[in-house]
């Protein structure tokens, strides 16, 4: 199980410490020097290994081929000591090559074809959506693949429920009908747009069903407050708003909520990109919030955003990635701070959150920690909580990505390093009992099982 107490003993040392206050600083980066990778995919420190879990191109078991663009993903309890990975792929329908179908999509059998969200006129369906694979971490091998959720779009992150299923996020905003892209003509028959929930327990491809409620726009990843099942969710764009989901039955999304937007108290639409000479959101500093409601939340123009921020709400540069730490939650702005290489933030719930007392105590939003060039952490990502405290972060540069470690006092470690190719890297997780970290390699597409003496 995770220490979720040390998390929240990290983040409040973290919260007081002046190297935060500084900028992330790199202090410890020399202590954990990486070992060059004899087979050019991943740098790990000398005591670590991997195993490849899933690689783009191979066959699966429902005789599909994985899909390209291996992005958010988590890690579920199986039987027998199995662990179960649910894994977006981010593809435009103009990628339908590199998709699960690959070359053969009109030859999909209607069992399946009728399970996929956009069928694209049986022309060019969309090829997004989520592959599962069951690894068995005893022996280091893949037993079983399957596309699991089929004819979505640009699928990035999301995240998990505490009921046993994933959230997989639709990181675009694109309507009905024809169009050219990359000199290929694109076919859509549904807005694209939209949160979708996949199983971790269902054997085979799920219908593919959009919770609309949950908004139309460019989302990125989701994490659960698991005492009232409220959903929160970052969306990347430069101007991007905080959201939650207040369901109306705890657990099951499909059934309708309503939507509300993240507000700072006296501070209304206020930025919080610290893009300015004289920063608007200080560092280290709890502000108390309230949130908005939103209404035509399945807009037909993308302007849902819009109309947050004119009605109050804050806006983020770039919400990327989002997870679950102790009572709080940690996420990311990917182009947040002076720098412009990143962001972390945490919002802290109500004792009351989601109901009318709420505003007796406030939740709170803090800026935990603003990178600059000294920082060894740029453009943060997809980040998740580790099993000894500390956050572990996947970077998106323009130049070669890697992981990087957060301690309570501020300081960063190097985890991993991609050299061999401009991919920036996503989905990090760890297995429910914390042995194993698992991480993808977006471009081509790969899946990663590492191991070694993780911190207790």
């Amino acid at each position: 199980m995770l220490n979720r107490r040390r998390f929240l003993k990290s983040i409040a040392a973290a919260a007081a410490t002046p190297a935060l206050t500084q900028g992330c600083v790199a202090a410890g980066a020399q202590e954990r020097q990486l070992r060059a990778d004899p087979d050019r995919i991943l740098d790990l420190p000398p005591e670590y290994s991997y195993r490849v879990v899933s690689r783009a191109g191979d066959r699966m078991s429902d005789g599909l081929h994985v899909p390209i663009a291996h992005d958010g993903m988590a890690a579920f309890r199986g039987e027998n000591g199995r662990i179960i990975l649910i894994c977006n792929h981010e593809i435009d329908p103009a990628w339908i090559a590199n998709s699960a179908f690959g070359d053969a999509y009109r030859e999909v059998p209607e069992d399946i074809a009728e399970k996929l969200y956009d069928r694209g006129s049986g022309l060019t369906p969309a090829g997004g959506g989520t592959t599962t694979t069951i690894y068995d971490p005893a022996k280091g091998t893949t037993e079983r693949q399957f596309l699991s959720l089929g004819g979505t779009e640009l699928n990035c992150a999301g995240g998990p429920t505490p009921w046993g299923s994933w959230l997989s996020c639709e990181e675009c905003f694109e309507s009905p009908g024809t169009r050219w892209h990359s000199a290929r003509r694109i076919t859509r028959d549904q807005r694209h747009g939209y949160v979708f929930e996949v199983s971790a327990y269902a054997e085979g491809l799920g219908k593919a069903e959009p919770i609309k409620a949950m908004g139309r726009f460019e989302h990125e990843a989701c994490a659960v407050h698991e005492d009232t099942g409220i959903v929160y969710m970052t969306e990347d764009t430069h101007h991007s708003l905080f959201y939650r989901y207040i369901p109306n039955t705890p657990g099951k999304l499909l059934d309708g909520g309503h939507l509300q937007a993240l507000a700072i108290v006296g501070h209304p639409s206020i930025m919080t990109h610290n893009w300015s000479a004289v920063p608007q959101t200080p560092l280290n500093r709890p502000l108390e919030t309230n949130w908005i409601d939103l209404d035509d939340v399945d807009p037909v123009e993308n302007d849902l955003r819009l109309r947050g921020a004119a009605a109050g709400a804050a806006t983020f540069a770039r919400g990327e990635g989002l997870c679950v730490a102790g009572d709080r939650f940690a996420f990311t702005c990917t182009i947040g701070g002076p720098a412009r290489i990143g962001q972390v933030f945490t919002y802290t719930p109500s004792v009351y959150e989601g109901t009318q007392r709420e505003t007796e105590a406030p939740g709170q939003l803090t800026l935990i920690a603003e990178a600059d060039r000294s920082s060894l952490l740029r453009n943060c990502d997809n980040l998740t909580m580790a099993p000894w405290g500390d956050l572990i972060v996947c970077e998106d540069t323009s130049s070669h990505c890697g992981l990087v470690g957060i301690r309570p006092d501020g300081s960063q470690y190097p985890i991993a390093d991609n050299p061999y190719s401009n991919s920036e890297l996503a989905g990090v997780c760890f297995s429910p009992d914390g042995n194993t970290m698992f991480v993808n390699i977006q471009y081509p597409g790969m899946t990663l099982a590492i191991t070694g003496p993780f911190p207790t």
